[in-house]
């Protein structure tokens, strides 16, 4: 099931998706909007005699995390290589604020303070339910979804401030979107689904989930023994190698097979 967040001009409201991805994650064109009676993380998928086209509609972020989102930094070797870094023995965990998050075609705003803005397309888990210390096998059970995520970062700032905090936590730092899928498993991506990032049509990220240093019920289990996860919390799983700068007039798409593709453009802030 594919739940969507989204606007015909009017109050935000969620609604299930229907129809099928093409090869290049695109919806049928003929894809509708079917409303649900407030958020299913709450209230559970309750659908409504309420439909619309989904070109009729604009799509925004599809969870607003109410307390944070957790990212994981180096959980791809290659990426951690061509950062001129080790790989990890544990998961390196950080925080992006959840003023941070925008949702699909927002701009990503270039602030003054930084000369050197990243793209980094990763994998996106959305966190079900209250937990705490859950076990991995059980991360099935805390689980609402998974979409795609931008985790943006002044790369000059990381390196002088060494803390990820403000290198990470702009707003319009975290780009998510643009639904969220909910008929997957941690499996699925364990086999490998593949994580591209095109850069004003260029491919600059070409990478597979199944490299990922630290699987899924692994980064729940470590995460969530550290804090309590919070309905509608986010945990970026980590990006591949080919990170790189954007700039004012660019447009970052970001692509998960199955999931579909993310696009922003930049903008000066």
């Amino acid at each position: 099931m594919r739940i969507a967040r989204f606007t015909t001009g009017e109050d935000p409201l969620y609604g299930v998706i229907t129809g099928e991805l093409d090869e290049f994650g695109q919806p049928d064109p003929d894809s509708i909007v079917v409303a649900l009676a407030g958020d299913p993380l709450y209230v559970g998928v309750k659908l409504l005699d309420q439909e619309h086209r989904l070109e009729d509609v604009r799509l925004l972020a599809p969870v607003l995390p109410r307390s944070k989102v957790v990212g994981i930094g180096r959980n791809y070797a290659a990426h951690a290589a061509e950062m001129g870094n080790d790989v990890p023995t544990e998961p390196l965990m950080f925080l992006k604020p959840n003023t941070s998050v925008i949702g699909p075609g927002d701009p990503i705003f270039y602030p003054p303070q930084t000369q050197n803005l990243h793209y980094e397309g990763e994998l996106a888990v959305v966190i079900g339910r209250i937990c705490r210390d859950v076990p991995a096998e059980q991360a099935t059970d805390v689980i609402h979804g998974y979409t795609i995520g931008n985790d943006v970062t002044a790369r000059d700032l990381q390196r002088s401030d060494v803390q990820f905090t403000r290198a990470k936590g702009f707003d319009s730092f975290c780009p998510l979107g643009p639904w969220i899928e909910t008929d997957l498993d941690p499996h699925d991506f364990a086999e490998g689904r593949q994580v591209q990032t095109h850069l004003n049509g260029d491919l600059v990220q070409d990478g597979s989930t199944k490299d990922l240093i630290f699987d899924i019920p692994t980064l729940i289990a470590y995460v969530s023994s550290v804090m309590t996860l919070l309905p509608g919390d986010v945990i970026l799983t980590g990006t591949p190698e080919g990170v790189g700068p954007m700039n004012v007039g660019d447009e970052v798409e970001v692509s998960i097979a199955g999931l579909g593709t993310l696009t922003n453009p930049v903008k000066a802030r």
